[in-house]
């Protein structure tokens, strides 16, 4: 079979996790159990002229390369250098080219530039102080700038205002990550998270009083994790694993309905009017940290292209992103495909590639709408797609999934069964 190869894993012990692939049934009923969170319309990574947006593609790369950098690193310190195996590299920091920084600090003016992330509401302490956040599956800790922080990365920000809660307990230690542009780093602290009426006492979190400066760039305050506790730099649970802990989620899982507009996150199970038919769980192993699956495959026009991959599904990651010698195999099956820039590839507009993605069951297309960045150049026939190399260090078999993937599916995370489902969307 074309591009079949044994698997590659980050953590030791997914070697003895067989891929699940379990149908369960469509619900007969239209119950909602849990709770929606609104999530803000999505930008593009086109802009006005229906060119491809490279600079802001280029800081995505950046920032998703150091994300799982850091993600490498606690995961060594928490479960030690054995959690790692041939072919996992905890890779130097990746930086901003200069030119492409400096084009984009002239384009942020007054506002800042939009992303892909999937951003909505939250409310720290008591009272409420209430701040934007992506919400990211492929991250564990939650941290928001704090009213300590005076560089210009928080001049936009809202701030945490320890002193302003009377829930506030300042714990021992401290928290740090890397993006790429300077560290972003604070204090430890407990406090209340609510999400939409769920409630975690007591969660572990961090105010930065540094922030990264690729935040400067970026309309939210902070990042709200959803992996596991194995890749949490601040050694404690996640806000999602410490709510339904407290018993403040009917259902040990959360759900991500993505699309150009009206997208949700669902906490403490699934929200039926967004998808049909039946959701396909495939195991993660929570040891690894993230939502780690293995066994997948992805075709180009039906036919496979690569088999045996792990993948990771990553909802702060804007791109599907591949090792790049995957990438390479890929489009070598895509007619009139070439190579653009940092691993992207072009393919003609007209003509778009028909990809999809499988783990034993049935196969996910990916739209060729949502898989076309724009063109190549004003006036150019040939169209940039939104999957692409990337050199994460992470696995030579591992692909990360993110957005672009995400949005082709209803998408849901079972920490109960440690597994991660999908199914076919309601329109």
């Amino acid at each position: 079979m074309p591009g079949s190869r044994s698997s590659s894993l980050v953590p030791r012990a997914i070697l003895t996790l067989a891929v699940s692939t379990v149908a369960t049934p469509a619900p007969t009923t239209q119950s909602v159990t849990g709770t929606v969170i609104p999530l803000r319309k999505r930008s593009a990574f086109t802009t006005a002229d229906g060119v491809f947006d490279h600079d802001k593609a280029i800081a995505a790369n950046v920032a998703t390369i150091n994300k799982h950098r850091q993600n490498l690193i606690n995961l060594r310190k928490n479960k030690g250098a054995e959690a790692f195996r041939s072919g996992v590299v905890i890779k130097h920091l990746a930086s901003l080219p200069a030119d492409v920084e400096a084009r984009l600090s002239h384009r942020v003016g007054k506002r800042q530039v939009e992303t892909d992330e999937q951003v909505g509401t939250i409310s720290i302490g008591t009272p409420a102080q209430k701040f934007i956040i992506d919400f990211d599956t492929g991250a564990a800790d939650l941290w928001v700038a704090s009213s300590g922080c005076t560089s210009s990365p928080c001049e936009h920000k809202s701030k945490y205002t320890a002193s302003a809660s009377s829930t506030s307990s300042k714990k021992s230690g401290t928290f740090s990550i890397e993006y790429g542009y300077g560290p972003s780093s604070g204090p430890v602290y407990t406090d209340k998270v609510t999400v939409a009426g769920i409630t975690a006492k007591n969660q572990y979190f961090s105010p930065v009083t540094t922030l990264d400066s690729y935040f400067y760039y970026v309309p939210f305050d902070g990042i709200l994790g959803l992996a596991f506790p194995a890749a949490s730099n601040l050694h404690h649970n996640p806000f999602f694993v410490t709510a339904n802990k407290q018993g403040s989620t009917e259902e040990n899982k959360f759900a991500f309905y993505i699309a150009n507009n009206a997208s949700e996150l669902y906490l403490g199970g699934v929200d039926h009017r967004k998808y049909s038919g039946r959701i396909e769980y495939n195991g993660v192993n929570s040891s690894a940290g993230l939502w780690q699956t293995t066994g997948a495959k992805v075709t180009v026009g039906g036919v496979t292209a690569l088999s045996g991959l792990d993948t990771i599904i990553d909802s702060g990651a804007p791109f599907i992103y591949g090792p790049q010698a995957d990438v390479d195999k890929l489009y070598a099956q895509v007619p009139g495909s070439k190579m653009y820039d940092a691993g992207f590839y072009s393919f003609p507009c007209a003509d778009p590639p028909k990809i999809a993605f499988s783990w034993g069951g049935r196969s996910w297309n990916i739209s060729a709408k949502i898989l076309n960045l724009g063109q190549a150049a004003v006036g150019s026939s040939d169209c940039v797609g939104a999957l692409g190399g990337l050199e994460s260090g992470l696995g030579g078999d591992v692909w990360l999934l993110g957005a672009v993937f995400m949005e082709n599916v209803y998408t849901v995370f079972d920490l109960g069964k440690e597994a991660v489902g999908f199914a076919e969307l309601a329109y």
